[in-house]
């Protein structure tokens, strides 16, 4: 049972990306991230309204603090994944490129947090960089008509999301994930209705490919990947959800060109293998991490995601 959870987590969550790219050819992005999150805002806050045991102790500073991670791990995130995407990145580059972000958040960890950052996890983080640049420079290369400035632009939404862990793991309250939930995609859903109206991009297109896509993007990286994300966490630990999100880049990567024909030659290949033994590079040689990771999950408690999936 655990091993088909884990599969159906690990296509779900990357089922975001591809979800983007079947948007991009009919709207815009902030016109698809605005439909995607309406109808998520209105069901989550009645819900909210519903049941609000889940929020009783939360102070006005921690619903801020949860506003202000949404911006930075959904608005800013998904915005530049959308964005890249919509100019023509592959959704392969662009997840691995997101993959990065738990290696870059390990090497900043040190100076930040007062984390030790081993020899072994400078290696993985240094192998991760090459994995990035070898799948970056083959789908330039493979003519896919994108700018070689927007290849940048996923990197800052990498930068968001580490922003957004490191915002997360300085805050002291405990929230519930319905809660977190609720608020970040409140957040996103004023966000990006105000950038669609300030542009003009508010009203949503005829075509049923559009509609398609958002119901894609609603049931399953949202409600089928963060769901998953919550069953195998308690099921099996932190541990094991975040070595099967090192998975996304290379499912994502082959749905893309079977279903795009995105290219995916001997090089893209082989920046994924290096991307993946940069991570296996990085998870051996955490042990501390490890530890922690092994007591929360003795004692009931769990980190919320990094990464909030596309």
């Amino acid at each position: 049972m655990n091993f088909l959870l884990s599969i159906a987590f690990v296509l779900c969550w990357s089922s975001g990306f591809i979800g983007a790219k079947l948007g991009a050819g009919s709207a815009s992005a902030v016109t698809i991230l605005m439909w995607r999150f309406l109808p998520l805002a209105v069901v989550l806050t009645v819900l909210a309204t519903v049941s609000r045991t889940s929020w009783r102790g939360l102070a006005a500073r921690d619903v801020a603090r949860q506003a202000m991670i949404g911006v930075l791990s959904q608005s800013g995130y998904l915005l530049t994944v959308y964005y890249a995407i919509q100019l023509g990145v592959s959704s392969g580059t662009t997840a691995l490129i997101d993959g990065v972000q738990p290696l870059v958040a390990g090497a900043i960890a040190g100076p930040l947090l007062r984390q030790y950052v081993s020899r072994k996890q400078w290696l993985g983080l240094c192998l991760g960089v090459s994995g990035v640049a070898i799948v970056t420079t083959a789908d330039a290369a493979a003519g896919t008509g994108a700018s070689w400035w927007s290849y940048l632009i996923p990197f800052l939404g990498m930068f968001s999301l580490v922003a957004a862990t490191f915002l997360e793991s300085r805050s002291r309250v405990r929230v519930a994930p319905q809660v977190s939930m609720t608020v970040h995609c409140a957040t996103s859903a004023v966000v990006f209705t105000a950038l669609a109206v300030g542009t003009g991009a508010a009203k949503p297109p005829a075509e049923l490919s559009f509609w398609v896509a958002i119901t894609w993007l609603v049931a399953l990286p949202t409600f089928g990947g963060y769901g998953l994300y919550w069953l195998i966490l308690r099921r099996s630990g932190v541990t094991k959800v975040n070595t099967l999100m090192f998975l996304m880049a290379p499912v994502t990567a082959v749905w893309g060109a079977l279903m795009f024909g995105e290219p995916f030659g001997p090089q893209t290949a082989l920046g994924l293998a290096v991307g993946l033994a940069a991570v296996v590079i990085v998870y051996r040689g955490d042990t501390s991490s490890t530890r922690v990771r092994a007591r929360d999950a003795d004692t009931g408690e769990a980190a919320r995601p990094a990464e909030y999936g596309a």
